[in-house]
Parts: structure tokens; sequence; C-alpha cells
């Protein structure tokens, strides 16, 4: 399969082959289980004071009373004395099954498995039908996989980078991710506002627009040699609107390279 790699101005510059991972068949399945492995792995452990609800003296007052067996604060003279306490299932008493810190909340996945899953969702960002399920706008004139040359890398300006993708053609899902730009309820606890996701930036590792994520609403710069799942799939939500430059297409050749069971056909 080939495709077109376009200059900063929309223009032709060349036609290449597309890696063999973008010839890996779409997996599902398998994406969203290496996104839930992932996701788990950014869990905080919780865990409970283990004598919480437990520091009172209480005992119980046996039988004879017309009152329950349960344990009872001891003493006299104020509120809390006689009150149940120190047992589960009481006022201030403690939590019959806490969470434990020791508890393994993350989900593992086979190394291969999560391989298969990212060379399948790289070769989903070439899918016209996936991309716009998720919700982007793009323009007719638009092929994908989107492939720019080098000269991409070298943009060091916010302002550069975003005349460079008005004449790409992604004016409309910016401004649909602007528009999604919201102040959440979490203004308080330090979160600040939101804003919808717009188009990933694959690049090699060392190059100027690497400063630039973030800097534009909803767009994002990431390392070839870093990507991974859970930036082709916010939310879990396949797949997302991907531009590559023409060294990130390069470093993906060598990507599942003496790896057969990538190449596996879909059953």
């Amino acid at each position: 399969m080939k495709a077109r790699v376009l200059d900063l101005d929309s223009s032709d510059v060349v036609t290449i082959d597309l890696p063999q991972v973008f010839h890996t068949p779409y997996y599902p399945s398998v994406i969203h289980k290496t996104y839930v492995s992932l996701l788990s792995h950014s869990f905080q452990a919780q865990g409970r004071y283990p004598l919480a609800g437990e520091v009172v003296s209480a005992e119980s007052r046996n039988t004879g009373l017309g009152i329950a067996r349960i344990a009872r604060a001891r003493g006299q003279g104020f509120p809390r004395a006689g009150q149940a306490a120190g047992v589960a299932g009481t006022r201030h008493g403690r939590v019959a099954h806490p969470p434990v810190s020791f508890k393994r909340i993350y989900k593992k996945i086979n190394k291969k498995e999560k391989r298969l899953a990212l060379c399948s969702a790289i070769a989903a960002t070439s899918r016209r039908d996936l991309v716009r399920r998720r919700g982007h706008e793009l323009e007719d004139k638009l092929e994908l996989p989107l492939i720019v040359s080098n000269n991409f890398e070298s943009i060091d300006k916010a302002n550069d980078l975003n005349n460079a993708l008005i004449k790409l053609g992604m004016e409309a899902d910016l401004e649909r991710a602007r528009s999604k730009s919201r102040t959440v309820r979490g203004t308080s606890r330090r979160h600040g506002r939101s804003s919808g996701v717009s188009v990933l930036l694959v690049v090699s590792r060392n190059s100027n627009i690497m400063k630039l994520s973030r800097s534009l609403a909803g767009v994002d710069v990431k390392a070839v040699d870093s990507l991974n799942v859970m930036d082709l799939l916010p939310g879990s939500k396949p797949i997302r609107l991907t531009m590559y430059s023409q060294n990130a297409v390069d470093a993906l050749g060598k990507f599942n390279e003496s790896r057969p069971e990538l190449e596996k056909k879909a059953e």
C-alpha cells in the first residue's frame, strides 16, 4: 500500500510504500484489553488505618438487660456511653471489609498481545471510517494515513503549527476541539479546564516540535519510540486522527521486524 507525503502547504512531495505495520488486521477486542491494562497501572492503591473504628473501650453487657448483646462503649454520663462501638455495622464502627493496599489492582497482559494491539491501532489510523466514527471532522481531500515531510518537525512556534495544520485541512477538527473546551467541576481541585481531542502528531525523538505538545487545544505531540495504545485511543474510543512525519514512518518500518506473529491474517 502506498501513501502520499505532504509538504507544509499540503502539496505532494513524494509517494512512499507504507511499512508492514500498516497492514496489521484490526483487532478491537485486543486493543481494548491492552488499553485497560495500561490504564490500570495508573490507579493508586488504597488502604485504611488497621485500627480505624476500634480505638474505643467497649464490651458486651451480656444477657438479662433486654438489650442487644453487641459491644457498647463503657462509661456513663456522656453521649457516647452505651452506644454500640468497636464492631462492624455500628455508627462510628469499623468497616467490615476495607480496601487493602497490597491488593493487585493492575491487569496483566502478554507482551505479544500488547505489541499486536499497538500494531493494530497504528494500522487503524489509516481507516477513514474509524476516525470519523470517533467524531473527527475530516475534509474530503485528506487521505489517511496522513504523512508529512520532515520539515514539519522543525516547527518551533505554536502559531506556525496552527497555520500548518489549517493548510493541511484540519481547521474544522481544530475548531471542534476548541469548542469543547470548558471549565471542569474540579476547578477548586486544581484541574482547571478540559478540551476536546484533536490530531495526534507522531514525530522523531529529537525534533523541535516536541516542545509544542498541548500548545493548541486538543493537539498532542508524541515521539514514535514512546507511542502506546492510550495515545491512539483517548477514552478507549478508537481511533484518533493521527499525523506522522516521514522520519516516524521510517522508524515504524522497523517496528515489527522478526515478528511474524503480527502478520497473521484475521480469522
